[in-house]
């Protein structure tokens, strides 16, 4: 029997390649546009716990060391393309320690 492929994922903090079910997404969600194409509101930054929502995604470990290394090098910044506040920062961390 074919064994079934493994999706790999590289964590944003650690930069190790990891299975997909062992990492947690943050997700970027798609900006509110009107109808001739301005943003009217931003996507809200959040942590995607079952891996469903739309928009722009990266991994990072299940761990807050890690997390802690993305948010220092400002790798989310990079990965979502905007500036990010602490406040989301904040929030973040506090959702990743009730998730453990």
């Amino acid at each position: 029997m074919k064994q079934k492929k493994i999706p790999m994922r590289k964590c944003t903090g650690c930069g190790e390649m990891k299975p997909k079910s062992e990492l947690v997404r943050v997700v970027k969600a798609p900006d509110t546009k009107d109808d001739n194409g301005e943003i009217l509101e931003k996507g809200a930054i959040s942590l995607d716990l079952s891996g469903k929502l739309p928009g722009r995604g990266a991994y990072v470990c299940a761990d807050i060391s890690c997390l802690n290394k993305a948010i220092k090098a400002k790798r989310f910044e990079r990965a979502f393309q905007t500036s990010i506040p602490e406040e989301i920062y904040e929030k973040l961390k506090r959702e990743m320690e009730q998730g453990e």
